[in-house]
């Protein structure tokens, strides 16, 4: 095995060690949850809560960035994340 072989695999346990340690974590502390509703696991997800929409306000997060640059965004992120899965399948051949 190769040193760079070893290094990217001792940073992938640690990032996937520190991921799952951190999901833990919010769980624990059970951050993100909107008191009074209680859906389980599907608490974190804000669909699933009745009425969500009047929860907050309308108006209580407006973006300055228009939708479509998130929109585009988020397909340029897609395609490097595909580029790059393409390079790392490529690599291993």
């Amino acid at each position: 095995m190769s040193n760079k072989n070893l290094i990217f695999k001792i940073v992938t346990v640690i990032m996937a060690v520190t991921v799952v340690l951190c999901a833990v974590y919010v769980m624990v502390n059970r951050l993100g949850l909107v008191e009074g509703y209680d859906f389980g696991g599907g608490a974190y997800y804000y669909v699933d809560i009745p009425d969500f929409d009047k929860v907050l306000p309308e108006d209580a997060y407006q973006a300055k960035t228009p939708v479509w640059v998130h929109v585009c965004l988020f397909i340029a992120w897609g395609w490097l994340m595909w580029r790059l899965w393409i390079w790392i399948d490529s690599r291993n051949k």
